[in-house]
């Protein structure tokens, strides 16, 4: 089915950030969209506002109608959906054309010139910084990102433009379906082993990523990465990292919670690029973001302006609250890697303030596969308070818990084990300097309530 075929759409599983981007794309062109999701959240009952069709228990009768003509109705899932769910069932009993989120941005790759950034970690900042660049220079571009930009209140931009900036995501191998004209590979650290099973099987993924390609088209990667790219004739190689590679930073200056560097290009350098979001982490990403804009037309003004007015990503080093006696702070790290950058940036920022972070591990087999990383990562902050681990769509695994980071965090480190409804009292006993809470699950739904008892503290 062609795209411009497409009469409706219909989503198994939009709850997520990377589904209702693309749900909102075909909202913004004027199609009956319609959808499920297993629970209500903030983010569907803002889909319902703008005009889709979504229901919260699994029933066939509650398809809307509309969305029932397989010749006129394209349907897309998560692979977080399971294959016996009843209404994925009755879309492949009738003939649907069914399709993988990975799928159709894969389509409109084709279509477009794809911007795309891979890795482990970093990409969401990384594609947000480099599609609000192209978004205010005079290329413009459609976005499909894994987080909400704060300059845009949304996790997608649509216009008229060529380009296409998305987040590719190598869960379940859905990069695959991408044929980008120009990525960034951010990190190749190894990752989702319930789905890739071994450290080998993640890198060769990565590789054939980079097999992807388009003729005339780019790579940058960070320099060091294990994963060797494999790419096909006509595409130009580029490395960076903070101070070394094709494109990185030179004189760099913290001071005042403020960050400033020159950005060192072999197309042109930059002089006094200034961080609109200060954190240390995002020196890099800022390179990664810049080089490849560069690489596509964005002039240095263009530059210097988007990186100065990037406003962040929600749960991306989200600050809440930023003053002289208390500062609080969200983030989604939640892979050693990522809670590694985090802290070393937090520490950065505050080196003579006591730390505390509270951190939800996020999935029984990861924190089986990582827990002495995570313990050390953790260990570069003052004191770490642990909850249960959120399960996402895993069973428990015995002996899997939080005690395991617990008992490997650094001597010296304050360190205690909590229950998650157990937090905002433990928040409102306690004083703090500088606060931060680190996860990818649902400990962040706390974060508005937590932000009001501090508030009321002051």
């Amino acid at each position: 089915m062609n795209i411009q075929d497409i009469k409706t759409v219909y989503f198994v599983g939009v709850g997520g950030i990377g589904m209702s981007a693309i749900a909102r794309y075909f909202l913004y062109r004027g199609l009956v969209v319609g959808g499920y999701d297993r629970v209500p959240s903030m983010l569907t009952r803002q889909l319902e506002q703008e005009g889709m069709l979504i229901h919260y228990d699994e029933n066939v009768e509650k398809i809307p109608v509309a969305c029932r003509q397989p010749e006129s109705c394209l349907v897309i899932y998560t692979p977080a959906i399971p294959l016996e769910h009843q209404e994925l069932q009755y879309f492949h009993q009738h003939g649907f054309e069914i399709k993988k989120r990975a799928q159709v941005l894969g389509t409109l790759t084709r279509n477009h010139k794809g911007l795309c950034v891979a890795g482990t970690h970093g990409k969401t900042t990384t594609s947000a910084m480099c599609a609000h660049i192209m978004h205010q220079s005079h290329l413009d571009c459609n976005a499909f990102l894994g987080g909400i930009s704060k300059n845009y209140g949304t996790n997608y931009i649509l216009s008229d433009s060529d380009y296409v900036v998305i987040e590719a995501d190598e869960f379940d191998r859905s990069f695959h379906w991408l044929s980008p004209y120009m990525t960034v590979i951010t990190s190749t650290d190894p990752d989702h082993l319930d789905i890739y099973g071994t450290k080998e099987a993640y890198l060769e993924s990565f590789r054939h990523y980079t097999e992807l390609i388009q003729y005339d088209g780019a790579l940058i990667i960070h320099r060091g990465l294990e994963m060797r790219p494999h790419l096909s004739e006509g595409v130009r190689c580029y490395d960076y990292a903070l101070e070394e590679g094709d494109f990185h930073a030179e004189n760099i200056c913290i001071e005042d919670g403020e960050i400033t560097f020159d950005f060192i290009s072999p197309v042109e350098s930059v002089k006094n690029v200034e961080l609109g979001q200060p954190v240390f982490i995002n020196i890099e990403n800022g390179i990664a973001a810049m080089a490849m804009a560069q690489l596509a037309g964005c002039t240095a003004d263009e530059l210097r302006q988007g990186m100065k007015t990037y406003g962040g990503v929600d749960r991306r080093f989200d600050f809440k609250i930023k003053t002289k006696q208390l500062v609080f702070l969200s983030d989604y790290a939640h892979h050693p890697k990522e809670i590694y950058q985090s802290a070393r940036s937090i520490r950065e920022l505050y080196k003579d303030r006591k730390i505390t972070v509270i951190f939800q591990p996020h999935l029984y087999t990861r924190t089986r596969d990582f827990y002495k990383e995570f313990a050390d990562a953790l260990s570069l902050l003052d004191e770490v308070v642990l909850t249960e681990i959120y399960p996402a769509r895993e069973l428990p695994i015995e002996g899997v818990t939080s005690q395991l980071i617990y008992d490997n965090l650094r001597r010296g480190v304050e360190k205690t084990i909590i229950r998650k409804d157990d937090v905002q009292s433990f928040v409102r006993q306690r004083d703090f300097d500088v606060l931060i809470i680190l996860g990818a699950g649902d400990l962040d739904d706390q974060v508005p309530k937590i932000t009001e008892i501090l508030k009321s503290k002051q």
